[in-house]
């Protein structure tokens, strides 16, 4: 699998996560607000194993993804 392939993958997957979330009442989450609150535990510490990611987006819950949009917004680090 090409890098290429995986990136595709894994934005699939994200998108997948937040088609999953319009289907229970989140109308405008998108893939890549599903891709921003799984990675940014990734920041210090780099990149984790393939399997690791994968997991905590097939995991994330949706009380987890709106408790960190929250506080990302009232840090203010979406909006600036």
């Amino acid at each position: 699998m090409t890098e290429q392939q995986l990136n595709e993958a894994i934005e699939s997957l994200c998108r997948s996560k937040a088609e999953e979330f319009r289907l229970i009442g989140y109308e405008h989450v998108t893939g890549a607000d599903i891709w921003e609150c799984v990675s940014h535990k990734y920041e210090k510490n780099g990149p984790p194993p393939l399997h690791q990611l994968v997991n905590d987006i097939l995991s994330l819950k949706a009380n987890q993804f709106m408790n960190y949009m929250t506080i990302s917004a009232y840090r203010g680090s979406r909006f600036e």
